[in-house]
C-alpha cells in the first residue's frame, strides 16, 4: 500500500510506524513542512494507562520514550497561599521536540520515508497518486478545509486566553497548578516537568483579565517578562521563555475545540487534531493522536475495503473522542468558570479541581490517595457540625436549614405517584413515605401537593385544600417522626396549563379521556396542540391562587411537616409565569425576568408569613428550559436564584426542563448538577442537586466540590427505598440508625459487606 502522512507530528509519525509494524511492504511517506527540530510546544503528558496502550503496540518506540520520561505521583495546588498536595495520579511527561526525535528515528528504522521542508499545497491532487492519505497536519489543517463541506468539522473557539511557555525552574516533585490574583484579576499555571531540567508552564485567564493586564498590545517577550513577575515567588528566580515565533503577535491564544462530522473522504482520512482537539487541561492531544493511529493502522489491516476500514475507524474513534472531549469540555469550563470557585476553602477548591473532568471520583480518590481524601473528608464533617476529625463520606454530613437539622445529605426526591382518591394519600402514601423514611434518607419530600381540585396535574394528584387531606397526612407525618429519624418536606403546587391530564403510567401529560376540568396559567397557552388552552389568570384568580398556597401551607403545618417547598419549576402555573415560552403578559407581571418572577416572589412572600419561622422553605425551579436564549438559561437562573434568595427562601431545589415540548435536554449523569453548581457558587445560596443521581460516589463528589448542598434521588428511591443505608453499609459505616425490628438484616449486610468489599471502602 502506498501511503502519504501530511504533518510529521506525533499522528503522522507513529501511524507510519505502526503501518510498518504490521506489514513493512508499505511504502510511506512523511510530508512536514518544517525542518525536523522544529517544534512549537514544550512537554507532551502521558497517563500511565495511554502509556499502556502505546507499549503494546510498539514496546521498541514505547522503551525509547519511556527512558526520556519525567515521572510525577503528585499534583499540587497553590492557592490563597496554602499548598496542597494529593498523590497517587500516575503521569509520566517528555519534550515535545524529544519526542518527536524518537518517533522520527524509529520511523527511519522501519523504512519510512520522511521529507520535512516539504509543503503540500493541494492534499486532493496528492491523493490521485498515494492508496491513501493521512491528513495530520494539525489544527489548522488545510486539507479539513480544503474538503470542509466533506468533513463538516465544528471549531468552538472557547473563552479564555492562554500562553504556552517554559521554564528552568522544574517542578520537578509534582504537576503543579498555581492560582494567583493581581491587580487586574486572577491568572493561573498549569506546570509540570518534562526533560532534566525544563518544565512547560502555560498560563490562563479570563479574556477580562487578559485586556486589563494589556498582554495583547505586548510583545512575546514583553509578555514572558511581565509573567516572570507575576509568578516570581514560584520561579525560584528562573525566567519564561517562549519558543512561538511562528505566532504573530503576543503568542497568546484561544482554544478551539475541534470535532468533525466525518473523519474520511475517497481516500483521504483526518487524525490527530486535525479531526479533533482535547483541551491542554487533561492532557490528552497525543495521546488521541497516537491511540488513533494505532487504531487505524489495525483496520486498515483487518477490514477488507478501505471504505470498511474508515468507517470502522470513524466509528470507534469519535466515540472515544467524544467520551475524552466530554471530560475534556467539563474541564476547560471549570477553568473557564474558575473565578465562581475563588471563595471556596483550599481543601474543597482541591477536590473541585481533582475532580473536574468527572473522570476521576470520589472513590477512585480513595484509591490514589486515601490519607489525602480522608483529610478533606474530615474537614467537610468539621465544617458541617458533624464532630472533629471524624471521617464519614460528605453525604453521611449533617445539615441544617434554620431550626430543621437533617442526619445526612440524602434527599428523597419529589415522585408523583398517581394514588390518591380525589386528592386525599391513601394506604399506599403510608406505606411509600414511610419506607423511604426508615430506608435513612436525611429528608423525605412528597410528591407535588395540589392546592386546589383543579390544580391538580391528573385525578391521581395529592392534595391540601379538605380537612380529610390534612389528616391523612398527618398520619403519614406522625409515622414518619415516630418511628424514624428523617425529616419530611410539603411539596405545595398548582399544575397550570399541565393540569387535567391522564395518570403517569397512561399517557403522560395527555388530556384526559373525559371529565376534564378548567385550566388556568400565566397567559392563554396550551402545553401542546392536543391540550386545552389554558385561560390566562386575572387578578381575582391571582388572589384566590395565593390564598389557596397559604391555606394550604397552614395545613401542613398542622399536619407537622418540617419544611415547605413551592413548585416554581416544570411548566407549571407558578413556572410559567417565570418562562418565557409561557408568559406573554403586557402587564406587571410579563416581559421582563423581574417582572415575570413577580407573582411566584408573591405566592412566597404570602406563604412565609404564614409558615412558621423556625422552618425552612424550599423553592424548585427549572434552571434551563434547553431551548436556547428565547427561553430560560443558565444566567437566569442565577438571577432568579438571587431574588429567592434577597426575598428569603432557604435554599433551591435546582431542576431543570419539562416546561416545554421544544426543549431539547443534554442528558448524562449528574446533567442537572451544573446548575445547581452555578446558583450555590455565584450567588452563595444553599441548593440542592437533582437529575440522573444514582451512585453514592455522585452524592459524595457534588458535595465534596460544594457543587450543592443536598442531593435528590428519585428513581433510586424507587426502585430501593433502603438506598442510603446500603450505601452505608457498603462504605462499612456504621453511623446510620436502622429501624430497631431491622437489626438483625442490619447485622447480616455488614458482615456480607465486610466479606465482600475491598479495605480501601472500610472506615
Amino acid at each position: 500500500m502506498k501511503i502519504a502522512c501530511l504533518g510529521g507530528g506525533p499522528a503522522g509519525l507513529y501511524f507510519a510506524i505502526s503501518m510498518k509494524l504490521r506489514d513493512v511492504s508499505h511504502d510511506i511517506t512523511v510530508f512536514e513542512r518544517n525542518r525536523p527540530d522544529d517544534t512549537f510546544g514544550w512537554g507532551v503528558v502521558f497517563s500511565d494507562e495511554t502509556f499502556d496502550n502505546i507499549t503494546a503496540n510498539d514496546p521498541v518506540s514505547a522503551a525509547t520514550i519511556r527512558a526520556n520520561f519525567a515521572y510525577w505521583d503528585d499534583i499540587a495546588v497553590h492557592y490563597r497561599g496554602e499548598r496542597v498536595v494529593s498523590s497517587g495520579h500516575g503521569f509520566s511527561g517528555i519534550g515535545r521536540k524529544k519526542l518527536l526525535m524518537l518517533l522520527q528515528e524509529r520511523a527511519r528504522q522501519l523504512g519510512v520515508d520522511l521529507r520535512f521542508q516539504t509543503e503540500i499545497a493541494d492534499a486532493g491532487e496528492l491523493a490521485k497518486d498515494y492508496d491513501v492519505v493521512i491528513a495530520c497536519d494539525g489544527l489548522n489543517s488545510k486539507t479539513r478545509t480544503q474538503f470542509s463541506d466533506h468533513f463538516k468539522p465544528s471549531i468552538d473557539l472557547r473563552k479564555n486566553k492562554f500562553v504556552w511557555l517554559g521554564t528552568k525552574q522544574k517542578f520537578d516533585d509534582a504537576f503543579t497548578f498555581i492560582f494567583e490574583e493581581t491587580e487586574h484579576g486572577w491568572l493561573w499555571a498549569h506546570a509540570y516537568q518534562f526533560d532534566a531540567d525544563t518544565a512547560t508552564f502555560i498560563i490562563e485567564c479570563s479574556e477580562a483579565t487578559w485586556e486589563k493586564w494589556g498582554f495583547g498590545a505586548m510583545s512575546q517577550e514583553g509578555n514572558a517578562r511581565v509573567c516572570e513577575r507575576i509568578f516570581a515567588k514560584y520561579l525560584g528566580g528562573h525566567s519564561l521563555m517562549s519558543n512561538a515565533a511562528h505566532i504573530r503577535g503576543s503568542a497568546w491564544l484561544n482554544f478551539p475545540r475541534v470535532l468533525c462530522e466525518k473523519w474520511s473522504y475517497r481516500n483521504i482520512a483526518l487524525m490527530g487534531d486535525a479531526a479533533a482537539t482535547a483541551h491542554f487541561s487533561i492532557g490528552s492531544g497525543t495521546k488521541l493522536a497516537m491511540e488513533s493511529a494505532v487504531a487505524l493502522s489495525d483496520y486498515l489491516h483487518s477490514e477488507p475495503t478501505l471504505e470498511a476500514a474508515f468507517a470502522k475507524y470513524q466509528d470507534a474513534r469519535r466515540t472515544e473522542v467524544l467520551r475524552l472531549q466530554s471530560a475534556a469540555r467539563n474541564s476547560l469550563e471549570w477553568f473557564e468558570d474558575v473565578e465562581r470557585y475563588l471563595h471556596l476553602d483550599p481543601v474543597q477548591f482541591n477536590y473541585s479541581l481533582l475532580t473536574r473532568s468527572q473522570r476521576i471520583s470520589h472513590e477512585n480518590l480513595r484509591l490514589r490517595d486515601k490519607a489525602w481524601l480522608e483529610g478533606a473528608e474530615a474537614w467537610f464533617q468539621r465544617l458541617a457540625g458533624g464532630g472533629d476529625n471524624k471521617v464519614r463520606r460528605p453525604m453521611f454530613a449533617p445539615f441544617k436549614l434554620r431550626d430543621m437539622r437533617l442526619k445526612n445529605r440524602v434527599v428523597v426526591s419529589p415522585m408523583a405517584q398517581y394514588k390518591a382518591v380525589d386528592g386525599c394519600p391513601t394506604d399506599w402514601h403510608l406505606v411509600h413515605y414511610a419506607e423511604r423514611a426508615k430506608g435513612g434518607a436525611g429528608l423525605v419530600c412528597i410528591e407535588m401537593t395540589c392546592v386546589s381540585p383543579e390544580g391538580r396535574i391528573t385525578p391521581g394528584c395529592t392534595g391540601l385544600y379538605k380537612p380529610a387531606h390534612e389528616g391523612t397526612w398527618k398520619r403519614i407525618v406522625d409515622f414518619v417522626h415516630a418511628e424514624t429519624d428523617a425529616k419530611i418536606c410539603c411539596q405545595l403546587g398548582h399544575s397550570g396549563a399541565k393540569g387535567s391530564t391522564q395518570l403517569g403510567w397512561e399517557e403522560m401529560d395527555a388530556p384526559l379521556r373525559e371529565g376534564n376540568w378548567p385550566i388556568m396559567s400565566a397567559s392563554a397557552t396550551a402545553w401542546s396542540e392536543r391540550n386545552q388552552r389554558a385561560r390566562a389568570m386575572d387578578r381575582a384568580d391571582m388572589d384566590r391562587v395565593r390564598e389557596q398556597f397559604v391555606s394550604s401551607a397552614q395545613m401542613a403545618d398542622r399536619a407537622g411537616f418540617d419544611m415547605l417547598e413551592l413548585h416554581c419549576a416544570h411548566g407549571y402555573l407558578l413556572s410559567s409565569f417565570i418562562t418565557p415560552l409561557t408568559n406573554l403578559r403586557t402587564d406587571q407581571y410579563g416581559g421582563s425576568l423581574e417582572n415575570r418572577m413577580r407573582y411566584p416572589l408573591e405566592i412566597f412572600r404570602a406563604v412565609r408569613e404564614a409558615w412558621p419561622a423556625h422552618k425552612p422553605i424550599s423553592v424548585r425551579i427549572s434552571a434551563c428550559d434547553w431551548v436556547g436564549p428565547e427561553g430560560i438559561e443558565p444566567k437566569d437562573a442565577v438571577a432568579i436564584g438571587r431574588m429567592l434568595q434577597e426575598a428569603g427562601v432557604d435554599i433551591c431545589d435546582v431542576s431543570a426542563g419539562q416546561t416545554s415540548i421544544r426543549a431539547k435536554p443534554v442528558y448524562g449523569r449528574m446533567f442537572q448538577t451544573p446548575f445547581s453548581d452555578r446558583i450555590r457558587n455565584e450567588t452563595g445560596m444553599a441548593t440542592m442537586a437533582v437529575g440522573n443521581i444514582f451512585e453514592p460516589d455522585h452524592v459524595n463528589s457534588i458535595l465534596m466540590a460544594g457543587r450543592a448542598d443536598l442531593v435528590c434521588l428519585a428513581r433510586p428511591h424507587l426502585a430501593d427505598p433502603y438506598w442510603t443505608l446500603h450505601a452505608a453499609a457498603k462504605f462499612g459505616d456504621r453511623g446510620e440508625s436502622w429501624p430497631l425490628p431491622y437489626h438483625p438484616g442490619r447485622d447480616q449486610l455488614y458482615r456480607m459487606s465486610l466479606s465482600s468489599e475491598p479495605a480501601a471502602h472500610r472506615v
